[in-house]
């Protein structure tokens, strides 16, 4: 490769870093903004623009903790994601083999019908479940709400997986049939081992539609102590005046355990996405 060539792909490289680098910038400086945020105090959040108080109030955390029960929110999001991501992986899972592996009739045509409501906002699903969860029973309860999300995150879930399922290599459940597995046996043993990186990119996908849902949960629940978090967020936002350092560090709170999970899962997800080649 002749010099002028290879000066060109060193501007071109330095460029493209460039740019990702300005993208990166714009992305995390509003989150650092936010935790600085957090740590000033009603008068100087807004005059003191640095990313460095200059007096760390570390009051605003525990203030934002116990006002208005949101230590029971923080905990409510805590159970309806969890509960609601482990049905999503467990249905999903299962649904998607089945899809993949089985053969039944009108298999094209239930997947078709997933496939369909990919393409309806969630927004647009609020009166039907309402409707539904009334006859039922389930309004204003916890389990109605998790069966809701669930509910929400199957169709996307379900796709990712079948779409693994479909490219792995029919001689591991061949060999795994030799060694005495059944089909939940398969499912158990080598499917779900196999799909990890895409389980992980569901567990992220879905943990972050439930952790940041709001509207949903209002229609739902009449019971103020059984709200998710984002709701305790509105209780920094006065009529006339709004706390922000309480909300900053509310939002901060909020923000962290995705954060955690996304960076213990990271690994995982980057495998995930590229999954679509792994067995092609």
């Amino acid at each position: 490769m002749s010099i002028y060539h290879q000066s060109k792909k060193a501007v071109v490289n330095t460029l493209i870093h460039l740019f990702l680098l300005a993208v990166a910038v714009t992305c995390i400086y509003p989150l650092l903004w936010m935790v600085a945020s957090s740590f000033k105090t009603q008068g100087t959040i807004f005059s003191d623009i640095s990313l460095i108080p200059r007096q760390f109030h570390f009051e605003n955390y525990y203030l934002a903790l116990t006002k208005g029960d949101f230590g029971r929110y923080f905990l409510n999001s805590v159970f309806y994601t969890v509960s609601a991501v482990l049905g999503i992986v467990f249905i999903s899972s299962l649904a998607a083999y089945a899809f993949s592996r089985l053969r039944f009739p009108g298999r094209n045509i239930i997947f078709a019908v997933f496939i369909a409501a990919m393409m309806i906002p969630i927004p647009g699903s609020f009166v039907s479940l309402f409707v539904l969860l009334n006859k039922l029973h389930l309004r204003n309860t916890s389990l109605g709400y998790i069966l809701c999300m669930i509910n929400v995150g199957l169709a996307t879930s379900i796709f990712l997986l079948k779409t693994f399922f479909d490219k792995m290599p029919r001689e591991l459940e061949d060999a795994a049939r030799i060694d005495g597995c059944s089909k939940l046996g398969i499912w158990w043993n080598v499917a779900l081992p196999l799909s990890r990186p895409v389980l992980a990119v569901v567990v992220i996908f879905n943990a972050l539609n439930v952790w940041n849902e709001y509207v949903l949960a209002l229609i739902i629940f009449d019971s103020k102590h059984l709200m998710p978090l984002q709701r305790a967020l509105m209780l920094f936002r006065g009529e006339f005046l709004t706390n922000y350092p309480l909300l900053m560090a509310g939002l901060t709170i909020t923000a962290l355990p995705i954060i955690v999970l996304y960076l213990f899962m990271q690994r995982y997800i980057v495998k995930g996405v590229a999954s679509a080649g792994v067995f092609g």
